[in-house]
């Protein structure tokens, strides 16, 4: 069973900045495409950023295109979600997901964490 632990959320005001970070248990991370997904109170889970496994395929939902980053670190099995000017509509549970890239990106990862909750004042 891969664990998926997220952390690094919390409050901050709008235009603010936050990192999230996933780390993962798993021994195939090298080759897992990993998902940060949000989920905001009465709306379904999206797709926020994806990155494949050799960092040469990265996909943003257009709503965080320009304000996110995602990376990762093979090394401590860590991906990241660098998110600037932050917005009172990222407010959501982030949730990270590994699998492949094909279903990564359609939201179906193997895996999931057990999110982190960013919100966003004004």
């Amino acid at each position: 069973q891969v664990r998926l632990v997220e952390s690094g959320g919390g409050l901050v005001q709008a235009g603010g900045s936050l990192r999230l970070s996933c780390v993962s248990s798993s021994p195939s991370f090298r080759f897992d495409a990993m998902g940060w997904f949000r989920q905001a109170p009465g709306k379904e889970r999206e797709l926020v950023a994806a990155i494949n496994w050799n960092s040469e395929l990265i996909h943003y939902s257009d709503s965080v295109k320009a304000r996110f980053t995602v990376s990762r670190d093979g090394e401590k099995k860590t991906t990241y979600l660098e998110m600037a000017n932050l917005k009172i509509e990222d407010t959501a549970v982030y949730y990270c997901g590994a699998g492949s890239w094909d279903l990564t990106v359609a939201g179906q990862p193997d895996d999931w964490g057990q999110g982190t909750q960013v919100t966003v004042s004004s």
